[in-house]
C-alpha cells in the first residue's frame, strides 16, 4: 500500500506561484474581514423579514476578490455586475419556468449569457442565479429586490472593502491591465 506522501506528485491543486504563507494569511484575514464588515453593514441597514442578510456566493466572490485579485473574474464590475445580473436573470426565469430542477439549469445558463454579453463574467453569478431558481417561484428570493438587496448590495460592499484592504495591505486593486508594450 503507498504512503501518502508517495501519491503527493499525483495529487494536483492549484498552484499560485510566488503565493507565500504570508499571502495566504493576509488572503484570508481580508476575506475575514470583508465578509463581517459587509455582514454588518447589510444587518445595521435591514432587511425583509424572511431574506438572508448575506448569500453565500459572496464567500466564492470573496475567494477571488482576496485571493486572486488581479483576475479579470475578480475585478469591480465583473463582481457587482455579475452577482446582480445573475440574480434579476433567475428572478425572471423562475417567473417562467415552475420546476425548480429545470429553472435552476435555465437560470445558470441564462445568467452565463448575461453575464458575457455584459462583460462581467463572475463564476459565483451562477451560484446566485441557483439560489434564486432554488428559492421557488415565491418567497424573497424570487423579489426584484432580492437582486439589489441582499445580493447586489453585498457585492458592492464587498468590492469595496476589498479595495481599501488591498489599499492598505499595499497590494493594487482594481487591477489596470497594461497597455501593450508596457
Amino acid at each position: 500500500m503507498p504512503h501518502l506522501r508517495d501519491l503527493q506528485p499525483h495529487i494536483s491543486g492549484v498552484r499560485l506561484p510566488g503565493f507565500s504563507w504570508l499571502d495566504r494569511l493576509k488572503a484570508s484575514a481580508g476575506a475575514l474581514l470583508g465578509i463581517a464588515l459587509t455582514a454588518l453593514v447589510c444587518i445595521l441597514l435591514g432587511r425583509e423579514a424572511d431574506a438572508p442578510w448575506l448569500v453565500p456566493p459572496i464567500g466564492a466572490s470573496a475567494v477571488l476578490l482576496f485571493a486572486i485579485p488581479a483576475s479579470p473574474l475578480a475585478q469591480p464590475w465583473a463582481v457587482v455586475g455579475g452577482n446582480t445580473v445573475s440574480a434579476l436573470a433567475a428572478v425572471v426565469l423562475t417567473r417562467f419556468v415552475p420546476d425548480p430542477a429545470l429553472a435552476a439549469g435555465c437560470a445558470v445558463g441564462v445568467a452565463i449569457l448575461a453575464m458575457t454579453a455584459l462583460r462581467c463574467l463572475h463564476p459565483p453569478g451562477g451560484a446566485a442565479a441557483l439560489l434564486v431558481a432554488l428559492g421557488g417561484a415565491e418567497g424573497p428570493a424570487h423579489s426584484w429586490l432580492f437582486a439589489l438587496q441582499p445580493v447586489g448590495l453585498n457585492s458592492l460592499l464587498l468590492v469595496l472593502c476589498a479595495m481599501l484592504y488591498h489599499r492598505a495591505s499595499g497590494h493594487s486593486y482594481p487591477h489596470r491591465a497594461g497597455q501593450p508594450g508596457e
